[in-house]
Formats: structure tokens, sequence, C-alpha cells
């Protein structure tokens, strides 16, 4: 099943951390997803988050305001 992945935030360096986990995590694991940023401050806030980075996984909010380890990630899309 592919996943469908959005990366919500402004492009802080958290959230270009965040992506970057996300795009490794990916890669390695070799897990069928696609990756959007969502970086317009009204598209975030139409997913009620207020901090950010955020992530999105098939249109759930799994995290937010604070960048996850690759394990977490790991565990989310598997």
């Amino acid at each position: 099943m592919s996943h469908v992945i959005k990366i919500l935030g402004t492009g802080c360096p958290k959230c270009q951390a965040m992506t970057g986990i996300v795009k490794d995590v990916i890669a390695e694991q070799h897990i069928d997803a696609t990756v959007e940023k969502i970086e317009n401050i009204e598209d975030i806030i139409r997913y009620n988050v207020m901090s950010t980075p955020a992530l999105v996984i098939n249109e759930v909010i799994t995290i937010k305001g604070r960048v996850p380890s690759k394990n977490e990630v790991i565990a989310l899309l598997k």
C-alpha cells in the first residue's frame, strides 16, 4: 500500500530535518510512499496544526511540534 506523507512546515531547520529523516526512512526501508511539503501557512492551519513541523500520514496527523527519530517514522509507516 502506498503511503501519502505530508510534512507541514514553513521551511525552518526542524522542518528540513523532519523532511530529511522521512526521505531517508523511505529510501532505506524501500517504502512505497510519496512525500509532499506543505509550506503555505493557510494550508497548514487547515490541518488545525499550530506548531510545526507536523507529519501527516494518509491524512492522519501523527507528529506535531517536534522532529521524530528514524525509528518513530519506521514504526508509523509499517
